[in-house]
């Protein structure tokens, strides 16, 4: 089942209390999209960078069977953001967002995998996940996508464009409470059903995350409890993109309540990983075995059979 990812591609600079790198791979498309090749291969990225952007990142990508048909050239300067993580891992402070390449980039789905029946608009402004949906041209297709704050804040409006086109909704606490109107996270979760799509996950970070369905439906999920994180960033895009990998690996566009509690368990391991080192440094490294062994050890200390 072939995927598309759609989103961002940009060079990081992070620092955390313990360290700090510079010219990382970032942005949702691409940790999206490496994610996503886990389950599934070519894992078709969809973006544009710079004349500037570090090629091994993109060799790396391609190296593990994504694919970079979707990804422009500019003459401008590519798309960065440079951050710090506090104390607390989960409070950060931007310092700086170039966005440079994306100021005009106006969405261009080649035709050759236009057809993919699995779509990820990720992290990107509304008007860009549109142009996306616009092109994809799959008769019969599954829709994940993902916001942020910034765009429920700016651009509402066209968000809700966005949730009327869209079969899964991944959003954060914060943003899912913001979206909604209510700090009530359950009420969240069934007010944001309510504005299009099928199902909604509202991540919670450290503490998991909750799956709401059709007719009620709930499951509230545990994350892999991790004793070290190196940096955090990307942890939620990884998310994303290893669901809707997995999903494309079962084949289909009609996915059951449980295929998308099976596909956010795989989600949750994975983004496991990226906490563990800069960028994608731990995730390029991740093995099957890890993969599998996570899986069972999550199932068995959540009670979970």
């Amino acid at each position: 089942m072939s995927i598309i990812i759609g989103g961002t591609i940009a060079i990081d600079n992070v620092s955390t209390p313990t360290a700090a790198a510079e010219n990382l791979l970032g942005g949702s498309a691409a940790y999206a999209s490496l994610a996503a090749s886990y389950f599934t291969q070519p894992a078709h990225l969809l973006g544009v960078v710079g004349y500037d952007y570090p090629e091994q990142h993109l060799k790396m990508l391609e190296s593990r069977g994504v694919s970079l048909h979707g990804v422009e050239r500019s003459e401008s300067e590519s798309f960065t953001w440079t951050g710090e993580y506090h104390e607390n891992m989960n409070d950060r402070t931007t310092h700086r967002v170039g966005l440079n390449v994306l100021e005009s980039w106006q969405v261009q789905v080649p035709e050759e995998i236009a057809g993919s029946r699995i779509v990820v608009p990720a992290n990107m402004s509304p008007d860009n996940q549109i142009q996306m949906l616009d092109q994809c041209s799959a008769a019969e297709k599954f829709v994940v996508a993902d916001t942020m704050d910034l765009w429920i804040e700016i651009a509402n409006e066209r968000l809700h464009e966005v949730l009327q086109r869209i079969d899964l909704l991944v959003i954060n606490e914060s943003e899912a409470r913001e979206f909604a109107g209510t700090a009530n996270l359950i009420l969240a979760g069934e007010l944001l059903l309510e504005k299009g799509p099928r199902y909604v996950v509202i991540k919670l970070g450290e503490f998991g995350s909750i799956l709401f369905g059709p007719d009620g439906s709930m499951f509230k999920f545990h994350a892999w409890p991790l004793r070290e994180i190196v940096d955090p960033t990307g942890a939620g895009d990884t998310f994303l993109g290893a669901m809707a990998g997995y999903l494309a690996s079962l084949g289909g566009v009609d996915f059951s309540f449980e295929k998308i509690r099976d596909a956010i368990l795989r989600g949750s391991i994975l983004a496991s990983f990226t906490c563990e080192d800069f960028s994608t440094r731990r995730l390029e490294t991740v093995t099957e075995q890890e993969i599998e062994h996570r899986l069972t050890r999550l199932k068995e200390i959540s009670n979970w059979g």
